[in-house]
């Protein structure tokens, strides 16, 4: 019987909005990181059959950068937001290079346009970019709770179920938000 009840009471959750306040504070969190990891299909696109690599180490590094010269002025620890933000340049190029295997080896799968990275794809980056970081210091107590793992696990999975992600994707989710929970 508890069982059933449990199940129900996910269902719920993957169908109805979530609140706020559920899970510690997490959704948004995890749904900006979502977004940020279906945004690498983008730069896959944008990317694939150019001499673009994958691995943009001077774009990281202005990430990076701008992270940590903004985390303490949000009462982040720079180093920890860093961390977090090393995962979510990590995650998405998860998702490309996964992307690049599946187009190379089913041609008919690539997308049928190249959108540009620098017009359309970066904003929407910067934008996840700037959410991302207001919502690891609207989530500061939510993430220095014990319960913090067990809590943003349960978010991931019904994240993941709501943006009906394919396994790369849930993957590199899961990859995205590894530290959000780590302590200083």
């Amino acid at each position: 019987m508890r069982l059933r009840v449990l199940c129900a009471a996910s269902l719920l959750l993957v169908v109805l909005p979530a609140p706020a306040s559920a899970s510690g504070g997490l959704w948004k969190l995890t749904d900006l990181a979502a977004q940020r990891v279906q945004i690498a299909d983008k730069v896959a696109a944008a990317k694939f059959g150019t001499p673009s690599p994958i691995d943009d180490p001077v774009r990281e590094q202005q990430i990076l950068d701008s992270v940590a010269a903004k985390a303490p002025g949000l009462g982040l620890d720079a180093a920890g937001a860093v961390r977090f933000f090393r995962d979510q340049i990590e995650a998405n190029k998860v998702v490309q290079r996964g992307l690049y295997a599946r187009w190379t080896e089913h041609p008919g799968t690539r997308p049928p346009g190249r959108p540009d990275l620098g017009t359309e794809v970066r904003p929407v980056i910067d934008r996840l970019n700037a959410g991302l970081l207001a919502e690891l210091a609207e989530t500061r107590d939510a993430r220095a709770r014990r319960s913090c793992d067990v809590r943003l696990a349960v978010t991931v999975r019904l994240t993941d179920a709501r943006r009906g992600l394919d396994r790369l994707h849930s993957e590199a989710l899961t990859e995205s938000v590894g530290s959000a929970c780590a302590r200083p």
